[in-house]
């Protein structure tokens, strides 16, 4: 007998070990699980009048499962979700987010993808976990990054791909694709390759990202097109873009020259931008300053010629007359600035011709010198005879 059953054992009455009483339960005991469903069978039996088995029986359950099979076709979808409708397998409609109702299986079912989450997808790069660091980190994958460039240098070309489904194709995304992450994928690297392979090395690591990112964007989305996937290329970004690891310190000794490079053209420029238009300012001026002087001479020129015709005209109407006064006008021209003054010592009753002292410096005024003389005049004092 065991020593559970044991009444009136060595160790006392009751359900005993040889190492004292058992565990004692601790609180309500929990229903027993056939007495529950004996309680809910008799409780049955009383609702159905006759039985189980009777007429009335049998049809409360039907219409009771009816109910229930016909309750089954309720269904919910979320805010990212787009529901797809098929009837025996083959597409009815779709489904907006919310609570919506299709008939019960087997007649019709619903999938429910995630049509309106915007999917990443890494190529040249994968997430690892790093236990060192309690964490993740990012590791490159040289199968997928390395690519040839059209003058035949190596790039490593990392760039992530945002995609989703597009809004009427989600028939197409179920139907004609089997595995979508990885068509987006292969599409991806082989969109990317092709662009990077017509393009050379110097644009891609500069300038162009934007265009090489528009140009792959726009093959993809044309490749899956033709796929019939039903999926929308958001967006295609260029992470990181280097050459090869082995010889990036060379090319970033290449970028620097580049730079510059430049740098001086650009500084040329800037000096030559100030320094010419100053030089052609100044030829200007000087051209302005010689047709002013030109317009000048050529006036004073016609003006003296004039004067002379003139005069001229006039000398051979009194020859004697204008000579004189030419001469009387060329005398009074020259001596006229002169500082010397001729005396003649005529009608002097005293017989003296000069007197001893004569200021006559000051006594007459100065005149200013002729300004056509190229040479300064030296000032003569006294008297001469």
């Amino acid at each position: 007998m065991p020593w559970k059953n044991q009444g009136g054992g060595p160790w006392g009455s009751g359900p005993k070990g040889p190492w004292g009483s058992g565990p004692q339960p601790v609180g309500p005991r929990p229903p027993d699980l056939e007495d529950l469903l004996r309680r809910a069978q008799d409780r049955l039996q009383q609702l159905l009048p006759g039985g189980y088995f009777s007429g009335i029986g049998i049809a409360i359950v039907l219409l009771a499962a009816i109910v229930i099979w016909a309750m089954s076709g309720f269904y919910r979808v979320q805010s990212e979700e787009l529901g797809v409708v098929l009837r025996f397998g083959k597409y009815v409609r779709d489904a907006q987010p919310g609570l919506n109702y299709h008939l019960p299986y087997p007649i019709e079912t619903v999938l429910l993808p995630k049509a309106l989450r915007v999917s990443t997808l890494s190529i040249g790069m994968t997430l690892i976990d790093d236990p060192a660091r309690r964490g993740r980190t990012m590791r490159d994958v040289p199968e997928e990054s390395l690519m040839l460039t059209g003058d035949e240098n190596i790039v490593d070309v990392d760039f992530t791909v945002l995609w989703r489904i597009k809004p009427k194709g989600v028939a197409d995304f179920l139907f004609n694709i089997q595995n979508p992450e990885g068509t987006v994928k292969a599409v991806a690297e082989s969109a990317m390759r092709e662009i990077v392979g017509k393009s050379n090395i110097q644009p891609i690591l500069t300038g162009a990202r934007t265009t090489t990112e528009a140009s792959v964007q726009e093959l993809m989305q044309k490749t899956l097109d033709n796929y019939g996937s039903g999926i929308l290329v958001q967006q295609v970004q260029m992470q990181k873009v280097d050459p090869p690891a082995q010889v990036i310190d060379s090319f970033r000794d290449v970028q620097a020259a580049r730079a510059d490079l430049e740098r001086l053209q650009n500084e040329a420029q800037t000096y030559a931008n100030r320094v010419v238009p100053d030089a052609k300012g100044r030829a200007a001026q000087i051209i302005q300053v010689a047709e002013g002087y030109k317009q000048q001479a050529v006036a004073e020129a016609k003006g003296q010629s004039a004067r002379f015709l003139k005069v001229y005209d006039e000398y051979k109407k009194a020859p004697d007359v204008t000579r004189q006064r030419i001469y009387l006008e060329t005398m009074e021209r020259i001596l006229g600035g002169s500082e010397k003054l001729v005396y003649d010592g005529g009608g002097s009753s005293s017989g003296q011709s000069i007197v001893p002292y004569l200021p006559l410096s000051e006594l007459t005024p100065r005149r200013p010198a002729a300004p056509t003389t190229g040479q300064p005049q030296q000032p003569q004092s006294g008297a001469t005879r």
